[in-house]
C-alpha cells in the first residue's frame, strides 16, 4: 500500500437527467482542456467498507478499481472526512473536506475484511472525466450490483447522471473554490451544482 497524504477536496455536486446528458457533455467538451482529445471514459467498480465501533463513530473507506483497465491501474483506497464548512456557510463557495487517496495492491478488500471492516455496498460507475486546469469534472452513471461480486449483472440506480466538480489540493488553497464556482456557472441551466452534505447521503 503506497503512502497517502492528507489533502483538502473542494467539491460541488449535482445531477442531470439522462435525456439531457448529451447536452451537458457537449458543453463540457467546449469548456474543458479535452477539446482535441475528448473526455476520458471510465468504468469503475467501487466497494464501500465500514468499521463500526461501540464507542466511536463508524469509519468509511471506499475501494475502487478500473474495470476497463484492470491490469494497468492499481486499486485506489479513499478516506473522506467530514465537511469543514457548513452547507449553509455562504462564505464558502464549495464543500470543503479532508481526503486521503492511496494506491493499493489488488488484495485490499481482503486486508480491509481482516481489519474488521464489513462491505456495506458496491456499485459500478460508468462515465466521463473532463479537466479544466486543476478542476476535475466527472459525469457518471451509477449502477447497483445486484449480485455481490458480479459486475456484469447491473441495475441503474436512477434516471440521471451524477455530476461532480472537484479540486484536490493542500490546505489553504481556498481561492480554487471561487474558480470552481465560476466554472459551475457556465454549466447552467443544464445542471445546478451545489454544496451537498455527503453525511446526509450516507444516512439515506
Amino acid at each position: 500500500m503506497s503512502g497517502g497524504v492528507s489533502m483538502q477536496e473542494y467539491l460541488l455536486q449535482g445531477s442531470v437527467l439522462d435525456s439531457s446528458c448529451e447536452t451537458l457533455l457537449h458543453r463540457l467538451r467546449g469548456l474543458s482542456d479535452n477539446v482535441d482529445t475528448g473526455p476520458e471514459a471510465f468504468v469503475d467498480q467501487e466497494m464501500v467498507y465500514i468499521l463500526r465501533g461501540s464507542q466511536t463513530p463508524p469509519v468509511m473507506l471506499r475501494a475502487r478499481r478500473a474495470l476497463d483497465q484492470p491490469d494497468s491501474l492499481p486499486w485506489q483506497l479513499r478516506y473522506v472526512g467530514t465537511a469543514e464548512a457548513g452547507i449553509g456557510d455562504k462564505s464558502r463557495s464549495t464543500l470543503v473536506r479532508t481526503c486521503i487517496d492511496v494506491a493499493t495492491s489488488d488484495n485490499v478488500t481482503t486486508f480491509l475484511t481482516d481489519m474488521g471492516f464489513r462491505l456495506d455496498h458496491e456499485c459500478v460507475v460508468k462515465g466521463y472525466l473532463f479537466t479544466k486546469g486543476c478542476i476535475k469534472v466527472t459525469v457518471s452513471k451509477i449502477f447497483r450490483v445486484t449480485v455481490p461480486g458480479n459486475t456484469e449483472n447491473l441495475e441503474p440506480l436512477s434516471l440521471s447522471h451524477l455530476v461532480e466538480l472537484s479540486v484536490v489540493s493542500p490546505s489553504g488553497q481556498d481561492e480554487v473554490a471561487d474558480t470552481m464556482k465560476l466554472f459551475a456557472e457556465q454549466l447552467k441551466p443544464i445542471v445546478q451544482l451545489e454544496k451537498v452534505d455527503h453525511r446526509r447521503l450516507q444516512q439515506v
